[in-house]
């Protein structure tokens, strides 16, 4: 981790239009200003998948002004925590860096009610990785 007082985390997948915006919410809405939250893809969409906003927006978080991101070098240079899930070998690996891979389905194409679990099961990981971080999840 780096000197700074504060964390930094990255989530990557491909698309940066599902899994890694659900993860990136979740851990700016619980984590606040006690962590910095970063998402990217690999090969980003244009737009973030409407289910996942859906999904979302159901569990009181708003992303629906997000957009996705393509990943930079500077973004995971950055991160102290860099959580892969799905991209395989498109995602970089740099030395020094913390490195988790969340298996986790693949919300594309799908209806609201098959990215409900999937985002559950990215809170209760997000909610792990604060603990882990010595963070107090906020509400």
């Amino acid at each position: 981790m780096s000197t700074s007082a504060t964390p930094s985390v990255l989530f990557v997948c491909v698309h940066n239009a599902g899994r890694s915006q659900m993860a990136a919410a979740f851990l700016t809405h619980l984590g606040g200003e006690r962590v910095q939250v970063r998402s990217a893809g690999s090969a980003p969409a244009d737009t973030v998948n409407p289910a996942v906003v859906e999904a979302m927006d159901e569990a009181g978080i708003d992303i629906s002004a997000e957009t996705p991101k393509v990943l930079t070098t500077e973004a995971v240079q950055s991160s102290d925590v860099v959580i892969t899930m799905g991209c395989g070998d498109a995602c970089p690996y740099y030395p020094g860096k913390r490195y988790l891979d969340w298996q986790l389905d693949d919300p594309a194409g799908q209806g609201v009610a098959a990215v409900r679990p999937i985002r559950d099961e990215i809170e209760r990981r997000v909610r792990g990785l604060l603990t882990e971080l010595g963070i107090q999840a906020g509400a």
